[in-house]
């Protein structure tokens, strides 16, 4: 009877691969990126389960805790790049503990014995120890092509310096937000510059490594093909020689207009030089002084990023004028309305804005145009008709200005939404009918968070939510709703939700639990805040096979108010963690 199904299923497999060879079959796989089509192909029968498994070159593991190497290893045996994420995204803004976990060595330790094909590795928020890199280097050096310990912590130069020396092959070495040990040796730059002659990306931007002009400037030299440089701060005027030998340059972060320990007076940037590839920039520290660096070079620009400046509105708007080609643009909120207003008649290409919320003490923030209200969103919707990509921090809103959104910016497939708690009065509150019109009218949108004040969505609102986010499948929602219904009604919808964060929102555990059964996509939540049950036993309603839920104590040392609570919850074929530390109580699996 056995045989007799698996010839079946066999005679299937060959007649839904229309006489297409499994060699041809792979090749066209190959050109399905989306891992959601890839899943999709891969349940049409076992035989095109397996060419998807050999022919898999990518794979994204969004959380550690959720496979296991081995089980990975046993699915894809042929994977040639992995990215793999560990602490909750929660952990960049310091909403959970340190010793959370995200440990990467298992993970090293399996890839470096088993993963033959590998030759791409992009860690993120894991603990990645000195121990972890030398074993990694040990078995991959020959044959790695790109590394990313992207907001990784544990390890230091000393290991960098061992990548270096070793890993000759090395096209990216990206460390941007790592927290590394002895910063203070950049031996390593040096042992890049003299092993390797084929890098094309290095990033250090935003972490505290030193970095030496000299070493930087040999590293420029040797490594011709050299197209990204973000690194830490450097004094500017120490770079000089750095532009004039990059001449295949294309983009560059870091630097500094500040010297350490030094007073430094007005200098000259006017004739600074940038090589004439380059189109993509950040620079730190710089104010309004020094931005006359950047004229010579404005209209040439895709990328500019502004986030770590001392510029005020004015500045912004002068510089945002010259720049008509931009792509890309991210900047703090003392941009305001009238720079958002110059950025939507000028940068008619521009797909990506981030706006930040600034140091309301620094940064020549005190100015009272430096905010941004429904003036802004809706220059920037009406004027920037190619963004795909919006986060903003606004101090004021409208149901228009949304709804102005949902009609110009069709393109969005990732809009972010931050209300400040600035302002004592909001022009027009709840925002419910602003939702629906954006979520109706930007109907390519993949990732939607709404992060507002308690009143400015309420449970209708949530209920549209629901009805309206067809594709969604990220979503952050901050103090929203008004009762456990919103959260129903929500769950009632969102068909292709898979990962939902909830902060101040205060629902219930029972409503929690109900939402994450209805939500059928659904493979993780994260919530701070909520309405805890005496015992947490509300939380077991959502119990089903291979879910795991964790409860996140954020201060052991007394009572915890339900606004600080965490849970956590996300399938997983690895069973309970192993390696939970007191913060983290398991719930379910119980063992």
């Amino acid at each position: 009877m056995g045989g007799e199904v698996d010839g079946g299923e066999r005679r299937l497999g060959r007649v839904l691969s229309f006489g297409i060879p499994d060699t041809a079959l792979g090749l066209v796989m190959g050109y399905v990126e989306d891992p959601w089509d890839r899943d999709a192909i891969s349940l049409v029968c076992r035989h095109w389960c397996r060419v998807d498994a050999l022919s898999r070159k990518h794979v994204t593991v969004a959380m550690a805790y959720s496979t296991t190497p081995e089980r990975l290893f046993r699915r894809f045996p042929c994977l040639e790049s992995l990215k793999l994420k560990a602490k909750p995204r929660a952990a960049m803004f310091n909403l959970i503990s340190d010793d959370w976990g995200g440990s990467a060595s298992p993970w090293i330790r399996q890839l470096s014995a088993t993963f033959h094909f590998l030759k791409k590795l992009h860690l993120r928020r894991m603990i990645v120890s000195d121990d972890d890199i030398t074993v990694l280097v040990r078995a991959k050096a020959h044959m790695l092509v790109s590394l990313k310990l992207d907001r990784c912590s544990g390890f230091s130069t000393p290991s960098i310096a061992l990548i270096a020396r070793t890993c000759k092959k090395l096209e990216t070495l990206f460390l941007e937000e790592s927290a590394i040990a002895e910063n203070e040796n950049d031996e390593w730059i040096r042992e890049l510059a003299t092993n390797n002659s084929v890098l094309e990306t290095l990033n250090f931007f935003l972490t505290d490594l030193r970095a030496s002009p000299e070493y930087l400037t040999l590293l420029v030299r040797n490594c011709q093909r050299l197209k990204t440089l973000k690194i830490s701060e450097c004094f500017m005027p120490d770079l000089t020689n750095l532009f004039r030998t990059a001449q295949t340059l294309q983009e560059f972060a870091g630097g500094s207009f500040e010297e350490p320990d030094q007073q430094v007076g007005n200098r000259n940037y006017e004739n600074y030089y940038f090589p004439p590839s380059l189109h993509r920039l950040s620079l730190l520290y710089m104010g309004t002084n020094e931005m006359q660096i950047l004229f010579p070079y404005s209209a040439a620009l895709k990328k500019l990023d502004l986030q770590f400046t001392y510029l005020n509105t004015e500045d912004h708007c002068q510089i945002v004028q010259r720049c008509p080609n931009l792509e890309t643009l991210e900047v703090r909120d003392v941009i305001g309305d009238r720079g958002l207003q110059v950025v939507a008649q000028t940068c008619k290409k521009l797909q990506r804005l981030r706006v930040e919320r600034g140091d309301d003490d620094h940064g020549g923030l005190e100015d009272e145009q430096g905010r941004i209200s429904q003036a802004g969103v809706i220059a920037v919707a009406q004027g920037c008709p190619e963004l795909t990509y919006w986060a903003i921090h606004v101090s004021d809103i409208t149901n228009a200005a949304l709804e102005t959104v949902g009609t110009f910016s069709r393109n969005l497939n990732d809009f972010r939404l931050v209300l400040l708690d600035r302002e004592a009065h909001i022009t027009e509150l709840p925002l419910d009918n602003g939702v629906r019109a954006l979520l109706r009218g930007c109907t390519k949108l993949r990732r939607f968070a709404f992060y507002v004040r308690p009143g400015a969505l309420t449970d209708v609102g949530l209920g549209y939510v629901g009805e309206f986010s067809k594709s969604v499948r990220y979503m952050l929602l901050g103090n929203v709703g008004e009762s456990d219904n919103g959260i129903l009604q929500l769950s009632r919808g969102c068909p292709s939700l898979q990962k939902l964060e909830l902060r101040g929102c205060l629902f219930s555990e029972h409503a929690l639990a109900m939402a994450a059964l209805q939500l059928k996509s659904l493979r993780y939540l994260w919530v701070q805040g909520y309405r805890a049950s005496p015992t947490g036993a509300d939380l077991m309603a959502m119990v089903r096979p291979f879910w795991n839920i964790e409860f996140i104590t954020p201060d052991q040392d007394g009572p915890c108010p339900d606004f600080r609570k965490q849970i956590l919850a996300y399938y997983s074929l690895a069973g309970r963690r192993t390696d939970c530390p007191p913060s983290v109580i398991p719930l379910y699996p119980a063992f």
